[in-house]
């Protein structure tokens, strides 16, 4: 009897190698919006004391 041989679909979510620069851009870029913004706001707060 022939054995079937089966191919491997690779596993798109075990990517252990995959490139993060996007994730880390992404994730720097919020942060300065955040940070930018609590700024902004406590600036406008003490200029109205």
């Amino acid at each position: 009897m022939a054995q079937t041989q089966l191919k491997k679909k690779p596993d798109p979510h075990n990517d252990e190698h995959g490139s993060l620069k996007g994730t880390l851009a992404s994730v720097i870029i919020l942060g300065l919006v955040i940070v930018i913004t609590w700024v902004s706001v406590y600036s406008l707060f003490v200029s109205r004391l």
